[in-house]
């Protein structure tokens, strides 16, 4: 698959972003992982005004509603760091046969890395009403219910489903609803 980039219309509207670990690896299993994409998401909000309206992670993808100026240049900073700390994780771990992985899946044409951790291309989904919105949010929350993890989407620790319930979740988010 090529890389393709769809772009960001108009900043003003919040957009609907999956990153998807290449080859579908299961990266997030353990809290280090994670964390890695928490904090990530932590710095955006404290240093630019990107805005975290919802976010679930899984083993192998993550689901997010972001709005903000160069919100394309953010996903971007935000793939870009962590690729890099959660390869090092991985390095220090000894994990070979994902490492393995990721450097079957990195193209030959790309020079700079031995690795390719998230997969390529960009397709960010404008949300530019209030039943998009609610439609994108019920997807991330209830991603985790669908594939049987948990009965309810605010049982899932890694999800703003909890914040959008009035609880306090992993990650301080915009609620927009």
């Amino acid at each position: 698959m090529g890389r393709s980039r769809y772009k960001i219309l108009d900043e003003g509207y919040p957009y609907f972003h999956t990153s998807t670990i290449s080859g579908w690896q299961p990266v997030f299993t353990r809290k280090e992982s994670v964390q890695i994409l928490l904090d990530s998401f932590t710095w955006l909000q404290q240093n630019t005004d990107f805005k975290l309206h919802a976010y679930v992670v899984l083993e192998n993808h993550l689901h997010f509603i972001a709005s903000g100026s160069e919100n394309s240049k953010r996903i971007q900073q935000f793939k870009s760091f962590t690729a890099r700390q959660l390869i090092d994780v991985l390095e220090l771990r000894g994990a070979s046969t994902l490492l393995k992985y990721f450097a079957y899946y990195k193209r030959k044409y790309k020079t700079e890395s031995k690795y390719q951790f998230w997969q390529e291309g960009s397709h960010p989904e404008e949300l530019s009403n209030e039943f998009m919105f609610k439609q994108r949010l019920a997807y991330i929350h209830n991603n985790p219910v669908e594939r049987g993890y948990v009965d309810l989407p605010e049982h899932w620790r890694y999800s703003s489903a909890r914040s959008y319930m009035g609880e306090a979740s992993l990650l301080a988010i915009v609620l927009l609803d």
